[in-house]
């Protein structure tokens, strides 16, 4: 394997929040040469206006857009806000999508997770991520789906990882996965 970085992007602005507890516990988890890098700036962004397409790009989306460029891929952990995903992560989804072409995450693969106290995880909000990330042509991680479910469970009121077999055996796999698809990526992925 060589040496790879992927951005990990929470869909949560919470301080405490379970998803970016969980990217967390995803770097505790990296084997090596797999470095990953957490964007905490999400809040940052403006929201997407196609006015400032053709004006200076702020600074918080060149930075982003910047980080996922010389990513070697992204990890999105998402909550889910009535059946779909926050609006701060659509909303870096759309700078992300802009310019169309050449868009950019381009072929940057991409893996998806996510943490909710809820008795069904995530499931309903990653398939509308999924959706997303497929019409932005982004590859994403078929196998495993990570949903944790009952995540008040799994964290401390910190937003820690307390870590359970399955839920790390299931990040493992998927970053396993995800460093595969990278892999296959890597000389078609122009920085």
């Amino acid at each position: 394997m060589s040496n790879l970085t992927f951005l990990a992007i929470s869909g949560s602005l919470r301080r405490t929040s379970h998803n970016t507890g969980l990217l967390r516990a995803v770097q505790n988890l990296a084997p090596d040469g797999v470095t990953i890098d957490l964007y905490e700036e999400l809040g940052a962004l403006p929201f997407f206006d196609q006015d400032l397409e053709n004006g200076p790009e702020p600074a918080p989306v060149a930075d982003l857009r910047r980080r996922v460029r010389e990513a070697d891929g992204v990890i999105i952990a998402t909550p889910e806000y009535n059946s779909a995903i926050p609006g701060v992560l659509v909303n870096a989804l759309d700078w992300l999508s802009r310019p169309a072409d050449p868009p950019v995450l381009g072929v940057k693969p991409a893996a998806i997770l996510g943490a909710s106290p809820s008795q069904f995880g995530t499931a309903r909000g990653q398939l509308i991520l999924r959706q997303i990330l497929h019409r932005m042509q982004v590859p994403v991680v078929a196998h495993p789906e990570v949903t944790v479910f009952q995540s008040h469970r799994r964290f401390d009121s910190n937003g820690g990882f307390i870590g359970d077999d399955v839920t790390e055996s299931l990040l493992r796999a998927l970053l396993a996965e995800l460093v595969t698809l990278a892999e296959l990526a890597r000389p078609a992925c122009v920085a």
